[in-house]
């Protein structure tokens, strides 16, 4: 379910601030952030966060194409490790 539009998107003030800060100063460096809920916004484009997914911190470097969507969605959470062989299950 999304969100009201009288609301708007949600984005944490904290990590806004801190962008604003670091593209007055200009520097690159990664932002840390556990704000896995907030929406992305024009200002985010081209700034890199590490986003927690709750065992480490994953960099995500905005795009354009990600506008619109959640800091949470590019960060996975869980780990793929591959189906097991049907072969390899029966052991007599």
């Amino acid at each position: 379910m999304s969100r009201s539009l009288k609301k708007g998107p949600y984005v944490d003030e904290k990590l806004y601030r801190k962008v604003e800060k670091m593209s007055q100063s200009g520097s690159r460096q990664p932002i840390k952030t556990w704000a896995r809920a907030c929406t992305i916004v024009p200002e985010f484009v081209g700034q890199t966060f590490m986003v927690h997914n709750g065992r480490s911190f994953i960099e995500v470097y905005c795009t354009e194409d990600m506008v619109g969507h959640k800091l949470g969605e590019f960060s996975q959470t869980r780990l793929f490790r591959g189906h097991t062989n049907k072969k390899e299950g029966i052991k007599s």
